[in-house]
């Protein structure tokens, strides 16, 4: 029982954010064609195929737009937090947003780069670079970071946290980083060189 609950549980994580970002989408596409198509009819006469399609990519880049303006982040971030206080809007959109969120390149909390750390206990472990931060144990600040690794293809994963002198940065970006744990080490280049860039905080 205990090994169906754990399995259950891990299977339950992966699909949810699976299946709520494709129902998403394809409701968006819906919503969004069902207006498109008496649009169309009333301005060319007939339907226009893929108009749908366009529309949503249109709406998308304009909320992308809108986003990084000043103005309108404030006022999407204002109508974020009214959404917030609503329970169910909550539970689904706070999880979803985060996991998002963490592809994204312009993402304060998202995933800043490819890390590879020499673990003696694990090897040689490769994650992605979540947190810069420093610690006091006694003996003065130490510079540390944050290696998330994921376990289950990019949903599931362990938090690591290493001196920041143990780790060394490749030349893979976080798109290439994510490909190579999705293809299960497959998509790894041929060779694989450091990068000595500061990685801003």
């Amino acid at each position: 029982m205990a090994w169906l609950r754990r399995k259950f549980l891990t299977g339950l994580v992966v699909t949810v954010p699976l299946l709520i970002t494709v129902v998403t989408l394809v409701w968006t596409f819906r919503f969004v064609d069902g207006v498109a198509r008496p649009v169309a009819m009333f301005w060319l006469g007939r339907e226009v195929p893929g108009l749908g399609v366009l529309m949503t990519v249109a709406v998308i880049l304009l909320v992308g737009v809108i986003a990084t303006n000043v103005i309108g982040r404030r006022i999407l971030q204002r109508t974020e937090q009214w959404l917030l206080t609503v329970p169910l809007f909550k539970t689904v959109y706070a999880p979803v947003k985060q996991l998002v969120a963490a592809f994204s390149p312009d993402s304060e909390t998202g995933f800043k780069r490819v890390v590879i750390v020499d673990d003696a206990q694990r090897g040689i472990v490769m994650g992605f670079l979540t947190r810069e931060f420093t610690i006091d144990r006694g003996a003065g600040m130490e510079a540390m970071i944050a290696v998330y690794v994921p376990t289950n293809h990019l949903y599931l994963g362990d938090v690591l946290i290493y001196p920041r002198g143990k780790a060394w940065f490749p030349n893979v970006s976080v798109e290439e980083g994510i490909r190579i744990f999705l293809t299960g080490g497959m998509a790894l280049p041929q060779a694989i060189t450091s990068q000595q860039a500061r990685v801003d905080r």
